[in-house]
């Protein structure tokens, strides 16, 4: 099941920030005295937008720039059928917040006139597609779990957890006396008839067409990151000979591993303790680099052999191993281009600075509290300037997109690490990429979500917003920054918006229930279980 995450980011005329606060508090109001959602008008999303997992509504007022309105969605399929169903809900609230939005300066201008004329009837779908933005990081926590599948085995664990007892209210269930395997028999039977459904074979949560493009992706991402790292020593192959060629690579990177070693270390009070090594990560990608090195060679030789007979006229034996003594030479060069740009990197780290005590709005402080823990699920949003430079510029987008297409790799049975709280979360960048925004969907309070990040994905976590404006000090982009608890949580808080309105498909299940319903569902669905496997599966009941 493709699942999708976005995010609409439009500016908002400052005049009109606390009316569309207000309008966006009067939305949450209209649907349920409960801010967590329930039983009010706005219950409609379950069968208007049936395909929608998480929305949310927000506004981040502006020091720097003028307030945003952000809405995030999370949702099944594409976005096309999504924003259709979605206007059929609230197009017309949602058109009287675009009011509220400045006019866009390019070639939206015009749908947006159409959109938010008097008495338009312009549908607002295609505005919205229009502005879309595509996360640079996302991570969906019960990746391949459609909203309906996820409600319908939320039914059945219900269902199962009356069938247990058995009918005997009072006395004792006739399920002790049977095997594992006689209970998941007798509970089959039971459930059958009030779920067809176990019938019929699970669709896979994730094709193998899509398992597929996961690694294919990644694997180009790995070979377009190894030419591009060397492409000084293509370039210096061509100029100069082998043995001058070596003496320079070798001296240079004396050069860039003296000064990185002088300066490698943290900055007195800055550097936090932590198991990450990057050593032990290097030996554990050892064989991945070698075989992705080894496709490289291969993959660019094959590619580039035609091209050298064409230039050169020669045949392909010679052409061939003249690119693959050309492309080694690249490869040498690598260590070298990767040091000298860590040096660039750990440089600029030294000289950044950061927010020990970030200022936080009291007033928005209480408001954000007074809207959490009223259910298993929290929600926040986040937007946070991010540092100017060409590298910068370079890491945000090289880090994010090799920490996304990883993610869609080794998180997908609903665990982030050893974090199992997320249902999705995303970073996407806005105002001409100038501002890096956070939007997740979690389980538990903000305190305890934030510290399962810092003391099991701090590196992870690190990567994708050390590049904000007052992060905490860094090393080499994935060690210290989060790891600085309390100074990360209040940058962070500094950072963030109250959720004006928020919207969840399932409010009262985490998402680790939803992978027990998972797995007692897998066990249903299947006629007869060993006494083995049975036993396993009878743990979930």
């Amino acid at each position: 099941m493709r699942q999708t995450t976005l995010s609409v980011a439009l500016e908002v005329k400052p005049e009109s920030y606390d009316h569309l606060s207000n309008l966006l508090d009067a939305l949450r109001d209209r649907r349920s005295t409960d801010p967590s959602g329930g039983k009010g008008t706005y219950a409609e999303f379950l069968s208007r937008v049936p395909a929608l997992h998480f929305l949310s509504l927000s506004v981040f007022p502006g020091f720097d720039y003028d307030p945003l309105f952000v809405l995030e969605a999370n949702f099944d399929g594409r976005p096309g059928p999504f924003w259709a169903q979605l206007e059929a809900a609230v197009g017309e609230d949602l058109r009287t917040i675009l009011r509220c939005c400045k006019r866009p300066l390019d070639s939206a201008g015009p749908l947006f006139d159409a959109v938010t004329a008097p008495d338009s009837r312009a549908p607002i779908a295609p505005y919205f597609e229009a502005r879309s933005l595509t996360p640079t990081v996302y991570h969906h926590g019960n990746r391949g779990m459609s909203r309906d599948r996820i409600l319908d085995e939320a039914a059945l664990f219900r269902a199962t957890r009356e069938a247990l007892p058995g009918p005997q209210a009072h006395g004792p269930s006739p399920y002790r006396k049977l095997t594992p395997a006689g209970i998941h028999a007798s509970l089959r039977e039971t459930l059958l008839p009030q779920f067809p459904w176990l019938n019929e074979k699970a669709p896979p949560r994730i094709p193998f067409l899509e398992n597929l493009g996961d690694w294919a992706r990644l694997i180009w991402f790995g070979l377009l990151t190894v030419f591009v790292l060397s492409l000084p020593g293509l370039f210096l192959k061509l100029a100069m000979p082998d043995l001058r060629l070596a003496v320079l690579l070798g001296v240079v990177f004396l050069l860039f591993a003296g000064r990185l070693w002088r300066i490698g270390g943290a900055l007195p009070g800055t550097e936090v303790p932590t198991r990450f090594s990057f050593l032990k990560l290097f030996l554990k990608l050892l064989v991945p680099l070698a075989l992705l090195g080894l496709l490289y060679l291969i993959a660019a030789a094959t590619i580039g052999a035609p091209f050298s007979m064409l230039l050169t006229g020669r045949d392909w034996d010679a052409a061939w191993h003249g690119m693959l003594v050309w492309l080694g030479w690249g490869l040498a060069s690598l260590p070298v281009t990767a040091a000298g740009l860590v040096l660039w990197l750990r440089t600029l780290e030294r000289a950044d600075s950061s927010q020990d005590a970030p200022p936080v709005d009291p007033h928005m402080l209480r408001e954000m509290a007074r809207r959490e823990d009223w259910i298993p699920q929290n929600h926040m949003g986040s937007v946070v300037l991010v540092k100017p430079g060409v590298l910068r510029a370079i890491v945000i987008r090289a880090g994010h997109r090799g920490l996304g297409l990883a993610l869609r790799i080794v998180a997908r049975n609903g665990y982030l690490g050893s974090m199992r709280t997320i249902h999705f979360a995303h970073w996407a960048l806005v105002n001409n990429q100038s501002r890096l925004m956070f939007f997740s969907n979690f389980d538990q309070t903000w305190e305890s979500y934030l510290d399962d990040f810092i003391e099991k994905a701090h590196g992870g976590l690190t990567l994708a917003w050390s590049c904000g404006v007052g992060f905490p000090p860094t090393r080499f982009l994935v060690k210290d920054g989060a790891s600085h608890g309390r100074q990360f949580k209040e940058w962070a808080r500094h950072s963030m918006a109250v959720s004006r309105f928020w919207y969840s498909a399932y409010k009262n299940l985490t998402a680790d229930q939803i992978e027990r319903n998972f797995r007692i569902a897998s066990g249903l669905r299947k006629p007869r279980l060993s006494e083995k496997e049975a036993a396993l599966w009878i743990n979930d009941l």
